[in-house]
This record gives structure tokens, sequence and C-alpha cells, in this order.
């Protein structure tokens, strides 16, 4: 299971490098999104995946499931989010500036000067 997600992954690496270097804002946000949720897959891989009992003192249980990861990728998750959310308004206020969203339009050239 665990060789399945970190695969799933590798995948999401390869679309989010692909959508990075496009020439589209919009592509490079949703990259930039997508870069993110790889990662996250990837933490809470290495994290491991074990199955066991809530961490509560007091029970018979033996084996616990350490929570700490879980707690790191919802962190993680929260951030994203607000980054994501922050670079959309960012492409918004962009297009609205400059009326095109192409990154090779808004570099300019040097005949345009």
């Amino acid at each position: 299971m665990e060789t399945m997600i970190i695969l799933l992954a590798g995948v999401l690496v390869s679309v989010a490098t692909y959508l990075l270097l496009s020439k589209n804002m919009i592509r490079v946000v949703l990259g930039t999104a997508i870069l993110s949720h790889a990662v996250h897959l990837l933490l809470m891989t290495m994290g491991g995946l074990k199955i066991g009992s809530v961490p509560i003192l007091g029970d018979t249980v033996e084996t616990y499931t350490d929570a700490l990861p879980q707690a790191l990728i919802l962190t993680a998750i929260v951030i994203s989010f607000a980054v994501t959310a922050f670079f959309l308004v960012l492409v918004y206020r962009t297009y609205q500036t400059t009326g095109t969203d192409n990154l090779l339009e808004m570099k300019g050239t040097e005949e345009d000067e």
C-alpha cells in the first residue's frame, strides 16, 4: 500500500512540474497546489501507515498510532490552502492590471520599450 502511495506522489510531482513550466498563470497556481498535495502524501507515507489504537493513557492496548504526522499534514493543508488563495487573488489582480495571464506576454521585450 505504501509503495502505491509513493508512486501516486511521484505522478503528482511530475504533473505539478509540467504545470509549473507552462506559460499560463492559472496552470502555475494549479501546479503549486498539486505539488503541495504530493508532498502531503509523501509525508503521510513516510510517517507510516500504521494500524493501532488512539493514544489514550490507561488503556490496555499495546500498540498506538502516532498522531504527529496527521497533525503536521493538517497544518500543512491549511497553510497550502491559504497560499493557493493568495496566489489566485494575485493572478486575478495581475490579469486585471495587464489584461493577460500569459507569462511571456507580461515579460515584455526590448522592442516594446
